[in-house]
C-alpha cells in the first residue's frame, strides 16, 4: 500500500444513489463521484475513485429540520459506505423543484 492511499474497496456512484434513494426518497439527486481530484490525497486510493464525493440532494424528509440534522440523515444513509472506505462527502442540501 502507498503512503496515505487506502486500500479499501472503492464505492460506486450507483450504489450510493441507489441507497439514498431507498433511505431518503429524494425529488432530486446527484452523485459525483471527486476522487480523482483528491489523488495523493489521505483517504485516496488507487484507483482514483470511490473515495470522495459530491452528493446534491432534496428530499421531503428534510422539511423542518436544521441543517446539522439534515446531514446526519445522509451520513447515516451511507454509514455502510463509510465503513468500506468512503473517505470524503460534500452534502449540498437544495431546495425541491
Amino acid at each position: 500500500m502507498i503512503a496515505g492511499v487506502s486500500s479499501a474497496l472503492p464505492v460506486r456512484t450507483r450504489e450510493i444513489e441507489q441507497q439514498l434513494q431507498a433511505r431518503l426518497q429524494p425529488t432530486r439527486l446527484e452523485v459525483l463521484d471527486e476522487s480523482a481530484a483528491h489523488a495523493g490525497h489521505s483517504g485516496a486510493n488507487a484507483e482514483g475513485f470511490g473515495t470522495h464525493f459530491r452528493i446534491r440532494i432534496a428530499s421531503p424528509l428534510f422539511t423542518g429540520m436544521t441543517r446539522v440534522a439534515r446531514h446526519r440523515l445522509v451520513y447515516d444513509a451511507l454509514q455502510n459506505f463509510i465503513d468500506q472506505g468512503l473517505h470524503a462527502l460534500a452534502i449540498e442540501i437544495i431546495e425541491s423543484p
